[in-house]
């Protein structure tokens, strides 16, 4: 068996959903684990997430909802976007909740209730306030609220909207909290009171207060990964991903020889190599090449020492003593050490939450307790 792995650690996720559902109270929390937990295993993920006080969960597509419904997930499952129309029978059969921002999509959820002899679908309406991707203009979104609560097939579950800088930008932010509140205004006055009103994601959850309304959706924070270096003060967050592989390799090579594809970079001194079995197919960025990463083994930091191949890596280890089937952490902790994905963003000039969703499926995951 390839002796390259991920460790999930599962405590660590259910601790830092009760941290994050402690600090937001009374609000609820509603755990986003779409693209499979972000990388960490999405029924595991929901699972923890779940034990750790979430009351609901978020996905991205039709499928990842109903992947959690036949693991036996039975709370709310919030589809974030609003999916095709073709999806709507999929949405009633699984009893999952989704966002719509146009008429014609809960018309067709409407007819797929009447056809299936259902109960009646609670819906979200989403409104754009400033992310300008999807969801609808608010007052199209108002008209769509009252579409929605005039029609028996549907229930309204929930209206929101998405922050789009709230880690960094207050006066944008309070912008579209602004336009949000305008919006539940003119629903107020229209005698409608939607039983879920949210907006914030981690960002929000942990550095805006006032986005919390009576729901956060929590994404990042979940798996122990914060949204700007500057909340690291506001919640005790754990990382859950250890990214593992171990030495399968070691030659003794020639200072000035240049090792792997390129031959990019000099060794400066004679120094042990090793080869190390995980590779950019396996979701370590072939871009890391040349920009100072490094590994962990023996509790040390050891270079690269070349350009990342699609199933290996070399590591310069100097004169240290490394041996064949010596642990290599590229992500997470060995004895004092760390590497996070932080790191690893910062070089590349990218976020966190990239990092860890591009580890693909050739590298186990084990979940750990």
């Amino acid at each position: 068996m390839r002796p390259s792995w991920i460790e999930i650690d599962v405590d660590a996720i259910e601790h830092n959903v009760a941290e994050i559902a402690r600090i937001v109270a009374p609000a609820e929390v509603c755990a986003v684990v779409k693209a499979d937990g972000y990388g960490h295993g999405d029924i595991p993920a929901a699972e923890a997430a779940l034990a750790g006080g979430a009351g609901y969960l978020a996905v991205a597509l039709v499928g990842e909802g109903i992947r959690l419904r036949e693991a036996g997930v039975e709370v709310p499952i919030l589809v974030l976007s609003e999916p095709g129309m073709d999806a709507a029978e999929d949405v009633v059969k699984w009893r999952l909740t989704p966002t719509a921002y146009r008429r014609s999509f809960v018309d067709t959820v409407g007819d797929a209730v009447v056809a299936a002899g259902a109960d009646p679908v609670p819906v979200h309406v989403k409104v754009d306030t400033g992310m300008f991707r999807v969801g609808a203009a608010p007052d199209d979104a108002v008209e769509l609220v009252q579409h929605i609560v005039r029609d028996e097939r549907l229930v309204l579950g929930g209206v929101f909207t998405h922050l789009a800088v709230a880690e960094e930008d207050a006066n944008f932010t309070a912008l579209q909290l602004d336009r949000f509140a305008k919006f539940l205004d003119r629903l107020c006055d229209a005698g409608t009171q939607p039983p879920l009103v949210h907006a914030a994601n981690t960002a929000g959850a942990l550095g805006v207060p006032e986005s919390r309304f009576n729901l956060v959706r929590v994404g990042l924070g979940c798996y122990g990964l914060y949204p700007h270096p500057d909340q690291k003060t506001t919640a005790d967050l754990r990382p859950a991903m250890r990214v593992v592989s171990h030495v399968s390799m070691v030659k003794t090579v020639e200072a000035g020889e240049r090792p792997s594809y390129g031959r990019r970079r000099p060794l400066p001194a004679t120094s042990r190599v090793a080869t190390v079995p995980v590779g950019y197919a396996d979701g370590v960025p072939r871009r890391l090449s040349g920009l100072g990463a490094s590994v962990l083994i023996n509790g040390e930091r050891f270079p690269l020492a070349g350009t990342v191949t699609m199933d290996q890596i070399v590591v310069d280890c100097g004169d240290a003593d490394v041996a064949v089937g010596d642990e290599v952490v590229l992500l997470g902790s060995q004895g004092e050490e760390r590497i996070s994905a932080e790191e690893w963003a910062d070089m590349l000039g990218t976020v966190n939450y990239e990092i860890v969703c591009h580890f693909g499926p050739r590298l186990p995951r084990r979940h750990l307790r």
